[in-house]
């Protein structure tokens, strides 16, 4: 696997979810639905990659580029997706971040991460596998508490409670998204991490 060069002026956020139809508002698409709707409020329009494993669209934040990707392929190789984004445009794992589900986390959290394992996730845990690296920053998008068997849980679509408060959940992430490529995952961390109420 050849070596990515890092380019210094451009991040990479990848959303993590399913590509087919019926998956659309599941809560393992948490990741899609909010890069959607980043790209909705920024204007953009997506096409396909390259490769065409993953759908992109970019915008500029000062003087850096900002690549998003949708992966389609299935979530438990969303890391041939990502690196394949990640080699063709030389960003460096460092400057790759992940928005996606976590059960782990009751739904309305939102918490950031950087340098842990997958906890699981399959996404995370392809990323780690193809990138041979787990450092990396995650948005971790809380779709907790489980209710019976976890697998059928995350393929779950959201309750309609939870479809009310979906776009603040969204607006949040997109808020931390903000502090994360103005100010850095120091800041970031700081000061989302333990001030998120939960919904």
């Amino acid at each position: 696997m050849p070596l990515i060069k890092q380019n210094k002026n451009m991040k990479l956020i990848i959303g993590l979810g399913n590509p087919d139809k019926e998956y659309q508002f599941t809560r393992h698409n948490f990741g899609w639905l909010a890069v959607d709707k980043l790209a909705s409020k920024l204007n953009l329009v997506w096409d396909k990659s390259p490769d065409k494993k993953s759908l992109v669209t970019d915008f500029s934040h000062g003087r850096e580029k900002i690549l998003i990707g949708k992966t389609l392929t299935y979530m438990n190789n969303s890391g041939e997706a990502a690196l394949s984004l990640a080699q063709y445009y030389k960003i460096d794992v460092g400057n790759l971040i992940v928005i996606h589900d976590d059960l782990d986390l009751p739904f309305g959290a939102i918490r950031l991460a950087q340098n842990r394992s997958s906890g699981g996730h399959q996404g995370l845990e392809s990323i780690i596998k193809y990138f041979k690296s787990q450092d990396f920053i995650r948005v971790r998008l809380g779709i907790g508490p489980q209710i019976g068997k976890a697998e059928d849980f995350v393929l779950a679509k959201f309750s309609e409670e939870e479809k009310k408060k979906l776009p603040e959940v969204i607006d949040t992430s997109h808020l931390i998204l903000e502090i994360l490529l103005t100010q850095g995952f120091a800041d970031a961390a700081n000061k989302y991490n333990q001030k998120i109420p939960l919904l």
